[in-house]
């Protein structure tokens, strides 16, 4: 895969966002009703099943990245190609769920791909911060804790499990993996920030078992839709609150990847997932 490749692609990606806020589609025929969150209607809450890519040898480490608003775990189906293509990462399986369509208010009120509602997308911090969605958040939390439940029971160490993802997606993997209950090992977050970031405290009074979990946060520099200076923040944030955080930020790229950060994030991966090898892979 090209660097001109890549910016294509999240560069498409960036474009279909706005064309979906400008123009919408799927009109929420009933507004007021919260299909998240109510209970007589969470049926409609339909998902579809997430993409896999299963590991080429032996499956004994999984990650799990999430896609931003308005896209699909499709969308990430060649940075996945991409972070396998020196095979370092052979024992690996890769999931790429997709998010429900859900009423977005910042796109009229009509359904898109979203893990949560989201008020304005003007560019500035305050937009993200103003009347979060927490209700949202924490269906969406319940949802990606149950595919890291799924892996666990299947026989995966949690410590052998990495959950990940870009912009609004990158979000829920930094507020699922921090205030989850059981100890992965490793967070991702692309061009993302902390939702919820000053309530932080009170989430991980329900426990913090991942204080001690590497976590890798990286942002454009240039980004239009998730300012760089909120990104900061909240690694800085986090890092106050006694996480361990590396932060890396790409000149000049706005909301998107590069090549140089995806090959980041391979490192990153196969430092936290190393390959077992053939001797102790009978202990799983």
């Amino acid at each position: 895969m090209t660097e001109a490749s890549v910016r294509f692609i999240f560069t498409l990606s960036t474009l279909l966002l706005c064309c979906f806020l400008a123009a919408g589609y799927q009109p929420n025929l009933n507004p007021k009703q919260d299909i998240r969150t109510d209970p007589s209607t969470m049926s409609a809450l339909k998902r579809l099943p997430p993409l896999l890519f299963p590991a080429t040898k032996l499956h004994t480490a999984t990650v799990i990245f999430v896609h931003g608003l308005g896209d699909t775990g499709a969308g990430w189906a060649d940075a996945v190609q991409n972070w396998r293509r020196r095979s370092r990462l052979d024992e690996v399986k890769f999931i790429l769920p997709h998010a429900p369509q859900i009423p977005i208010t910042c796109n009229g009120g009509m359904r898109m791909p979203g893990w949560y509602d989201i008020v304005a997308l003007g560019g500035s911090t305050n937009d993200l911060r103003r009347q979060q969605d927490e209700a949202g958040l924490l269906v969406s939390r319940a949802y990606l804790s149950g595919l890291i439940q799924s892996e666990i029971d299947a026989g995966i160490p949690a410590e052998r499990i990495v959950l990940g993802g870009f912009s609004q997606g990158g979000a829920m993997a930094l507020f699922t993996g921090l205030t989850g209950k059981v100890k992965i090992g490793g967070i991702v977050g692309l061009s993302s920030y902390l939702p919820l970031d000053s309530r932080l405290p009170e989430f991980l009074s329900e426990g913090n078992v991942n204080e001690k979990t590497p976590i890798l946060m990286c942002h454009g520099s240039a980004d239009p839709i998730v300012p760089t200076a909120f990104g900061k923040e909240s690694s800085q944030i986090l890092t106050k609150t006694g996480f361990q955080v590396t932060w890396k930020e790409y000149p000049g790229m706005g909301h998107s990847a590069c090549l140089e950060e995806l090959d980041e994030v391979e490192a990153f991966l196969g430092s936290r997932l190393p390959a077992l090898g053939e001797e102790k892979k009978s202990e799983l």
